[in-house]
This record gives structure tokens, C-alpha cells and sequence, in this order.
């Protein structure tokens, strides 16, 4: 595995939905701690470029590898070969609305895992694409103090009520809402004109307020930091870690 060279790979074993769930991960760098999910169709080439950014940012990252090959250039015949399994799977929430990822469990034992290691305000974590709400799941049971959202495009955008969906229930939302009242911030983004996002960017602007930080970007694209990479949304990822990991939050 070429791309991943330099990075130790371990692996993550929590309890989902009452069962024991081991994935594997990759890990590299200094100082604190970041989770980056990689989207579909697993974890390409393009994120771990995107990881290594975070890296020599000054920060260790984590990636998690949750579906789908890894160490492969994206592809939409990769997409059309994983999306059957990730149909499949009862760890992801594809069509329904108003429920929580169910894979949220394990990613929260695992920020939990590298914050008691590491110590500070908390770790930061990134979902894109199929995994863009993930980081909000995340804040839920873990203390996750940088959450970046970037491109969420699940559940799949089929009809009003799916694209404004954000892959949490309602009394969940609502948790984040307090946490986001008390001083937590969330940065969202995203191409403006990526229809993959839906209206998901208006329904967290209601919910949180000015404690959600929209970059969006101009032009035609959907991967914000890997295959259409912007280095906008790059530069406002690392300012919002740094302005989060490495000093105690603050409204």
C-alpha cells in the first residue's frame, strides 16, 4: 500500500449495537489528535493525501477504514462495486430520516481512545460525502472539539424531507444544539452547487445557529479536500483545528 507507507496501521474494537465491532485504522503524526473518515467508495488516495496535510499541520490523525478498498484511486465504478454492501449494512443509515448513524458508537469510542491518550481541549473529527454527518454523531458521547462537516450526502437525497435530513435523530440534534449554545462550533462545507448536500447546510443553520460555520465554495465539485480538492476548504479546516485543539474552546 503505497499511499499508506509511513502510517502504523491497529485497529478499533467497540461495542455496535451490542455487539463487538473491530475496524482497522492508520495512524501518523504529532501533537493533537484528528479522525478523518474517508467517503466512498473506502479509503482512497485522495483522503490519505488530505490525512497527510493534517499531519504536517502538527497533528495525529487517525483514519479509521470503515467500508470499501483501501489505497485505490477514486473511481464511480469503485462508488457502483461498494454501494451494494453499503446498501446492505445495518451500520449506516442510507434512506431513513430522523435516525442517528448507527456506526456512531464505535467512532465515538474511538475519539474517546485517542483523547485519553493524548489529553487537550479534545480531538478534532472530519466526515465527507456518505460520512459528512458523522462528526456531528460524534459529539454526542465523546469529546470531539473540532467537528468538520464537509460535502454530507446521507441519507441519500431522495425527496425534501432526505435532503434536509442530516443522519441524526431529532432529540440528538437537539443535544448538539445545547453543546453549541454552551460554546461548541461546527464547520460545515461544501461546493454551493452540490446537489448531493440537499438543504443540509440550512437545516444546521436553523438548528445551531451562528455555531455553524459555512464555507462554501464557488465553481463545480463535490469532494471539498480530495478529488476536487479546494485549498480554501483546506486552510479554513486546519485554521478551525488550531483554533480549536490547540487552545481551550471558547464561545
Amino acid at each position: 500500500m503505497e499511499t499508506l507507507r509511513g502510517w502504523d496501521r491497529g485497529e478499533h474494537t467497540a461495542y455496535q449495537r451490542g455487539m463487538p465491532c473491530t475496524h482497522p485504522t492508520y495512524r501518523k503524526g504529532d501533537g493533537p489528535g484528528v479522525i478523518v473518515i474517508h467517503e466512498m467508495p473506502g479509503l482512497t488516495r485522495g483522503v490519505v493525501r488530505f490525512a497527510e496535510e493534517v499531519v504536517a499541520a502538527g497533528y495525529t490523525v487517525v483514519l479509521p477504514h470503515l467500508f470499501g478498498p483501501v489505497d485505490v484511486d477514486f473511481s464511480f465504478g469503485k462508488v457502483a462495486k461498494a454501494l451494494p454492501r453499503i446498501c446492505v449494512s445495518r451500520d449506516f443509515t442510507k434512506l431513513r430520516t430522523g435516525v442517528t448513524t448507527p456506526v456512531a458508537g464505535w467512532l465515538q469510542s474511538l475519539a474517546r481512545t485517542l483523547h485519553d491518550e493524548l489529553g487537550g481541549p479534545g480531538v478534532g473529527a472530519l466526515g465527507m460525502c456518505f460520512t459528512g454527518g458523522f462528526a456531528l454523531a460524534m459529539m454526542l458521547d465523546a469529546p470531539v472539539a473540532a467537528p468538520v462537516v464537509c460535502q454530507p450526502s446521507a441519507p441519500f437525497p431522495f425527496g425534501q424531507a432526505r435532503a434536509a435530513d442530516v443522519n441524526l435523530a431529532p432529540a440528538d440534534l437537539a443535544i448538539i444544539a445545547g453543546q453549541c449554545a454552551a460554546g461548541a462550533r461546527v464547520l460545515g462545507v461544501r461546493y454551493s452547487s452540490d446537489r448531493a448536500t440537499g438543504t443540509r447546510f440550512e437545516t444546521l443553520s436553523q438548528a445551531l445557529g451562528e455555531a455553524f460555520l459555512r464555507v462554501e465554495l464557488p465553481g463545480e465539485g463535490h469532494s471539498t479536500v480530495a478529488e476536487q480538492r479546494s485549498q480554501v476548504a483546506v486552510d479554513a479546516i486546519l485554521d478551525f483545528f488550531a483554533g480549536r485543539l490547540r487552545v481551550a474552546p471558547t464561545a
